[in-house]
């Protein structure tokens, strides 16, 4: 029997940021510095949370990700899932501290093969999102 997992594509996005875990980490789970790089949303870092990330709504979407934490430990990894336009997916982020900062790891795992144009705009968008980082990172708030 075919696992559908196995037919599936993941994203992954990596970047190597000046800073120590603790301040990555804060963008990523503090709703307003989340905004700032990502998207408006009502996230909080608990596992089992439901939780949106919002955006504009544009035609054809209404804007609304809908999402659940699935995993939080603290200044390693966070996990949740990204459900948007028929589009189920895992986002996972890794922190690892080293030399001189902090390298991030961002999957987003579980496009199918029909969702060609989710895996490219997902693979563009994480690349968008983690030059936002950087500068909210590089920024007084974080």
């Amino acid at each position: 029997m075919n696992n559908p997992a196995e037919n599936t594509r993941t994203v992954v996005v990596e970047k190597v940021f000046a800073y120590p875990p603790e301040k990555l980490w804060r963008a990523l789970t503090e709703p307003s510095l989340l905004a700032q790089w990502l998207l408006n949303n009502d996230f909080k870092p608990s596992v089992g949370q439901a939780f949106q990330f919002r955006a504009d709504p544009m035609p054809n979407w209404s804007g609304i990700i809908d999402c659940e934490v699935l995993i939080v430990e603290p200044l390693a990894r966070l996990s949740y899932t990204w459900n948007s336009m028929g589009l189920e997916s895992v986002v996972l982020f890794t922190l690892t501290p080293g030399e001189g900062g902090t390298h991030l790891r961002i999957e987003q795992s579980g496009f199918r093969p029909d969702q060609e144009a989710a895996y490219k705009g997902a693979g563009y968008g994480w690349k968008n999102f983690v030059g936002k980082l950087e500068q909210v990172l590089e920024g007084d708030a974080a």
